[in-house]
């Protein structure tokens, strides 16, 4: 039986709940998510509090209290999200790398290769530049975040020898031992 399932979430102010059959929809200030329910979970909304239980027709299912707990996971990640919102940092290491943003929604990376790289920002996510080597990401959901910052450190994830690359601003890169003769 999932742990985590069994904890209610608290809806802080300013947060709306809606629940359909099988949908969810979190609406806050940085925007509105929603997310489908599996079928064996039941969800109940009551006094600003969430607390999820399995159907009955579902005992039987082994992985149901593992659905449970993953969709907790989830909708209190919406939930934070739509509340306080999410924040990527990224450093840029490396002599001749630097970024800048065009039209607020490409960023356009300059890494080292003959040619610069443009990356379009889907819809839901914001970039600054406070630095030509800084890049913070801010957005409400949690997935789209961390699967942008992804992409972006993808076209040159920092190397081992000098560290050179694109990297989480808290990341830490272990340096390797030089080649000796």
């Amino acid at each position: 039986m999932s742990r985590v399932a069994k904890r209610a979430i608290s809806v802080p102010l300013g947060v709306e709940i809606f629940l359909k059959k099988e949908k969810f929809l979190v609406k806050g200030k940085y925007g509105t998510l929603s997310h489908k329910i599996h079928d064996s979970i039941h969800v109940n909304y009551e006094n600003n509090l969430i607390s999820f239980k399995i159907k009955k027709e579902s005992y039987a299912n082994k992985t149901a209290w593992v659905q449970a707990g993953t969709t907790r996971s989830l909708i209190n990640s919406m939930i934070i999200g739509v509340s306080q919102g999410y924040e990527k940092k990224l450093q840029l290491i490396g002599v001749g790398y630097r970024v800048s943003i065009i039209n607020s929604n490409v960023i356009k990376m300059f890494l080292g290769y003959s040619h610069p790289i443009e990356y379009l920002l889907p819809n839901g996510i914001i970039a600054e530049i406070p630095s030509q080597t800084e890049i913070i990401l801010k957005s409400s959901s949690k997935q789209l975040i961390g699967q942008v910052a992804a992409n972006l450190r993808s076209f040159r994830p920092p190397e081992p020898y000098k560290g050179k690359g694109i990297r989480y601003s808290d990341e830490i890169i272990r340096i390797k031992e030089a080649k000796k003769k």
